[in-house]
């Protein structure tokens, strides 16, 4: 007879599932049934971790690819097989508006964040955000994630992005050669890597507020080591005729 083998949780004495795991492939099935449902993988993640371990490696890649598979295969393209920052937080930056709290990255803004059901990620759209020198660099950028009416701030939108193979690019190089500071305090709300302000490093290009539908003035975003991009805007409002053919 057959036994069938054991998969123990070898990370704590006080884990939960001292009498045994699934296997991976089987957790592999359960979820691409599921269709990579990343709330079922979040919950699944916090049971202990080696579940934990399981959707970092390879539930959080099947949930990208599924996603955004396009967009995965050109970030892979470089010949490795692993993303900057890991899958799961790149899983969470497709999914996931930051927003802003009260004294941090964006100062007064105090606008929560929220999971969004789906965003377009554009490599074109990145090309306006890249100052001149870096036009050779990948850059995939989300539209703006509206908030329209915060008072006196008006409408506000947000906007993330990913760079292909940050740690080789351009941009990332000229920033060190800038020597350009990381924020003091905090860090990027996907993967907790340190945080470089593309403002005060003067490389936030006028073609990104064209991009955006924004006032010129009114850009701002950050780059982490991992190459995730975050970022907020101060939109345009919509004009009369604008407006009517919306309606």
């Amino acid at each position: 007879m057959l036994v069938a083998k054991q998969y123990r949780c070898t990370h704590s004495t006080y884990c939960i599932c001292i009498t045994g795991h699934l296997s991976e492939d089987a957790l592999f099935l359960v979820f691409r049934h599921l269709n990579w449902n990343p709330r079922l993988i979040a919950i699944m993640s916090c049971v202990c971790k080696w579940f934990e371990e399981v959707a970092k490696r390879v539930l959080w890649k099947e949930f990208c690819l599924a996603r955004a598979p396009k967009m995965m295969l050109d970030l892979q393209s470089c010949g490795s097989h692993n993303i900057d920052g890991n899958w799961k937080a790149l899983g969470k930056l497709l999914i996931f508006c930051s927003g802003s709290r009260k004294g941090g990255l964006f100062n007064n803004l105090n606008i929560p964040g929220h999971f969004v059901y789906r965003t377009r990620f554009s490599r074109t759209s990145g090309k306006s955000f890249l100052i001149p020198q870096c036009r050779n660099d990948v850059l995939y950028v989300s539209d703006p994630c509206e908030h329209l009416d915060q008072g006196e701030e008006g409408d506000i939108g947000f906007f993330r992005g990913i760079f292909k193979s940050f740690s080789a690019s351009k941009c990332k190089k000229i920033l060190i050669e800038k020597g350009a500071k990381f924020h003091p305090s905090e860090v990027c709300p996907y993967c907790k890597a340190k945080l470089w302000n593309m403002l005060q490093a003067k490389m936030v290009p006028r073609t990104a507020s064209c991009r955006l539908g924004s006032y010129d003035e009114c850009v701002e975003y950050y780059v982490c080591l991992n190459g995730h991009m975050l970022g907020v805007c101060t939109l345009l409002p919509l004009s009369d005729s604008e407006a009517s053919e919306v309606e």
